[in-house]
């Protein structure tokens, strides 16, 4: 364990405070991690710490098993009456937590919010169509064109009340990029199994069961109090302590000790999240590069010499002490690659051959650039970034780490604000669609590519993604996806690096349900004597 020091202790002693509350209730769930959710509002962020804290407020049409199987939510029943058009029966008797009655008014108003310019999810929502009321308990979806993926998109948009977003001025999503501060980011009125009680960011927000929730709670919590903790040392001590019941993502270097340790336990599996490295492939001119006139990244040469120099296995095993699984890919999950080996194979780690592309694109001594990167989102990812900078250093170009919180680092990068920077995507949806639409194309219309920070423009990849959009054929369609991955790869408009292995360390008593897509889902929650 680590040793902490006299500053290390009284930022414990803060958070034991902080968490005292708490303490007195067998029933409250004290839990952490590393950096706080970055809004309250369902539809402006879509980052998964975000989301799954907020998907324990607000609901979706479909939602997931523990097996991430496809189950009823605020819709029960779901038919195809033609290829572009999807008919959904809603759940009778749901009510929000200010006791409005759930109509199909709500689910026509949240789409349609959704589908905003300042909503995150909006190429999600975009790709269901129009929605219509049929009446009170039943909707219609109208497709622009055929979606493969259909009911995996119903897991994604929220549902909130129309009658308080337009009573509290907050029909459009809370717009990150004029930095606003909507009444929907730190006050919330959902249909799911807790409530929000208090929000304060960055230091605490409390929730507790909704009594008059639709469903069966499988635990037993009353109550949730969440706690951001940056300090690996400071979290996995309060663990440790008693102060904190889990943390998501305790350092890697502690998870072997806390295996040991008695009172404590750990879960551990895949993640579907890739994680990679983007570049500006777009300007003629790098924002944040000693290179003057010209843009270095729109050359493939210098994309592939990058990323021959990653030395992934250093990685894997030195700093992320065997959390991850090295990848050629940037898809979620293998399954999205169709389990094949040769969409996952990587280039090899060479010095050699990444300083003779250097050489013969014309940087035989290399160059400097900047590297933005979150340091409290991803396992490491500051500290990935640092080694990154130390081996790319060893051909010649110097990278400057720019490091900062979550909420700072989506919102650059969402202005396109960036050189080079480190992303991971995934989720609970395995299909290659949901990056190869909002994270492998060009940035379009409708949130398309809007995740491509990178603004690269590949008009072949554009073409077989959108083909494999749209086509019902699961051959064919198989084919157009693993044509536009190769495409993508061929041109390295990405860097891959791996896969995180995620382990949940909480108290010995605790009895949660670990997800590949590292969603904690309160309501299966039991804390036992």
């Amino acid at each position: 364990m680590h040793h902490l020091n006299p500053q290390q202790l009284a930022r414990l002693g803060t958070l034991v405070l902080a968490l005292a509350c708490g303490t007195a209730q067998a029933q409250t769930l004290r839990w952490a991690t590393q950096g706080d959710l970055q809004t309250l509002d369902p539809h402006a962020r879509n980052e998964l710490l975000t989301n799954s804290i907020n998907g324990q407020v607000y609901e979706t049409l479909i939602t997931r098993d523990r097996q991430l199987r496809l189950v009823p939510g605020l819709a029960t029943e779901w038919k195809q009456i033609d290829p572009t058009t999807w008919r959904m029966t809603l759940r009778s008797g749901v009510r929000f937590h200010d006791g409005a009655a759930f109509t199909a008014d709500d689910v026509v108003f949240s789409y349609v919010r959704a589908q905003s310019a300042s909503s995150d999810l909006r190429v999600y929502a975009a790709a269901m169509g129009q929605v219509r009321k049929v009446d009170d308990a039943t909707v219609e979806f109208a497709l622009p064109q055929i979606n493969p993926v259909f009911l995996e998109h119903a897991t994604i948009i929220p549902i909130m009340s129309k009658a308080w977003c337009e009573e509290h001025n907050a029909v459009l999503p809370q717009d990150f990029k004029k930095q606003e501060e909507k009444y929907s980011a730190l006050n919330a009125n959902g249909t799911g199994p807790f409530k929000v009680v208090s929000r304060q960011p960055d230091i605490k927000t409390v929730f507790q069961r909704n009594e008059q929730w639709w469903g069966n709670f499988e635990g037993n919590l009353r109550e949730v109090v969440y706690t951001p903790v940056k300090s690996d040392a400071t979290r996995t001590a309060a663990l440790v302590s008693g102060s904190l019941d889990l943390i998501l993502d305790p350092a890697p270097q502690d998870v072997q000790w806390l295996l040991t340790t008695p009172g404590i336990k750990v879960l551990q599996g895949v993640e579907n999240r890739a994680l990679f490295i983007g570049m500006d492939q777009a300007r003629d001119e790098l924002l944040y590069s000693s290179v003057r006139g010209k843009n270095p990244f729109k050359d493939v040469r210098i994309r592939k010499a990058l990323y021959h120099a990653v030395d992934i296995e250093t990685l894997r095993t030195k700093l992320m002490r065997g959390l991850a699984m090295p990848t050629g890919s940037v898809i979620a999950s293998p399954l999205g690659n169709f389990n094949d080996p040769a969409l996952e194979k990587r280039l090899p780690f060479d010095l050699a051959q990444a300083r003779s592309l250097l050489a013969e694109a014309g940087y035989p001594n290399g160059f400097d650039v900047t590297l933005d990167c979150p340091n409290n989102r991803y396992i490491r990812d500051e500290a990935i970034c640092v080694a990154l900078a130390g081996m790319w250093a060893q051909i010649g170009v110097r990278v400057a780490v720019n490091a900062m919180p979550r909420i700072q680092f989506f919102a650059k990068g969402e202005k396109l604000d960036v050189s080079m920077y480190l992303l991971g995507w995934g989720g609970t949806i395995t299909d290659a669609e949901v990056t190869l639409t909002p994270v492998l194309r060009s940035r379009g219309d409708n949130g398309v590519g809007y995740f491509n920070w990178g603004n690269y423009r590949n008009a072949k990849l554009d073409e077989l993604a959108a083909a494999s959009s749209r086509e019902i054929d699961p051959q064919q369609r198989e084919k157009l996806i693993r044509a536009a991955l190769q495409e993508h790869d061929a041109q390295v408009h990405h860097i891959p690096l791996h896969r995180q292995v995620i382990p949940w360390a909480m108290r010995s008593n605790i009895v949660a349900a670990h997800r590949p897509d590292n969603w904690l889902e309160w309501r299966w929650i039991t804390i036992g004597p």
